[in-house]
């Protein structure tokens, strides 16, 4: 798995926690990363930026998502998928550099690890409607 992959995975881990525990950023920083001593720093690194980037923009990024999300809302949707998207739209903001194409099979990949195909396929179409919609 490569370096981004993993800090892809970790930050899906950091904003489910802070989504299902109702916590701050900066708990779950700190008892996330506690847990996790092992963790190469460049994973870390990118991991703690994408996590601070989706924190921070989380009620704009959330405004994304339901702009392109028919019929759904955030609390509705599985946790999993919500946050995958969260950290895919985070993506799109703040590393524009990266190709939207990359962004949206990252996501996927998570997805089919962590969600269900069904998931798979709703994942694809908010991410591709939003990526357009930011220009991504």
């Amino acid at each position: 798995m490569g370096t981004r992959r993993k800090s892809r995975e970790l930050v899906l881990q950091m904003l489910f926690q802070a989504d299902m525990g109702k916590q701050t950023a900066d708990v779950v920083r700190k008892t996330f990363w506690a847990e996790r001593t092992n963790v190469d720093e460049e994973v870390r690194g990118f991991a703690d930026d994408l996590f601070g980037l989706a924190s921070e923009r989380l009620t704009e990024i959330d405004g994304l998502i339901e702009k392109h999300t028919q019929h759904w809302r955030m609390d509705r949707m599985a946790t999993v998928d919500r946050n995958v998207l969260r950290e895919a739209v985070a993506e799109f903001l703040g590393y524009p550099e990266t190709p939207r194409a990359v962004v949206i099979n990252e996501a996927l990949e998570i997805a089919r690890k962590f969600s269900t195909p069904e998931s798979v396929q709703f994942i694809n179409g908010v991410l591709d409607s939003v990526g357009k919609d930011v220009g991504g």
